[in-house]
């Protein structure tokens, strides 16, 4: 019989999506007074896979990815959702139209996972109207999609983009466990 323990904790990362840089920068300024320091924020990506959102934030949309010192304890990613909603929120037009879509999930060694309000059969419920998406797994020392996974979480950049956030949790783990010796 396998003994039940808590899985090593997780590295927190944000897809961030805005039309307007200004409502960016104020957007990550947040973040990382909520969640901590940035060890990581990507470059630039046109959102263009698809025009969800458009009628809600215009055009053109971009992307950045940003990753965070902490690492944290995985069943914590609805209280994140939640408060990056909040955030959503915040940063609002007057017509109640999003300006920034913020996207938190974790990055663990063999999956990226992230959190979502929208249920369907690959995401499981977590709680409090959260549920998981499982987006990447991690095989033959790379991420790869799954039938599911997101167009733009499938393109070459984002997934070496994943893989390099992999190595600097690996990082994490390792200093992580060195300082509690």
């Amino acid at each position: 019989m396998g003994k039940p323990k808590e899985p090593k904790p997780a590295k927190l990362f944000m897809s961030v999506i805005a039309s307007e840089n200004d409502i960016f920068q104020q957007g990550i300024e947040d973040l990382s007074a909520i969640f901590g320091k940035t060890d990581a924020i990507s470059q630039r990506f046109p959102f263009d896979f698809t025009d969800y959102y458009t009628p809600e934030m215009g055009k053109p949309l971009f992307r950045h990815f940003m990753t965070f010192q902490r690492l944290i304890f995985i069943p914590a990613l609805p209280d994140i959702k939640r408060t990056t909603n909040g955030l959503e929120e915040k940063y609002a037009a007057s017509s109640g139209h999003r300006r920034l879509n913020i996207d938190p999930g974790y990055i663990g060694l063999g999956h990226v996972i992230l959190a979502t309000t929208k249920g369907y059969t690959h995401r499981p419920y977590l709680r409090d109207g959260i549920y998981a998406d499982l987006t990447l797994i991690f095989q033959n020392k790379s991420f790869q999609p799954l039938a599911w996974t997101y167009p733009d979480y499938r393109s070459e950049e984002v997934i070496a983009l994943f893989n390099q956030f992999r190595k600097k949790y690996l990082d994490d783990l390792r200093r992580r466990a060195n300082d509690s010796c």
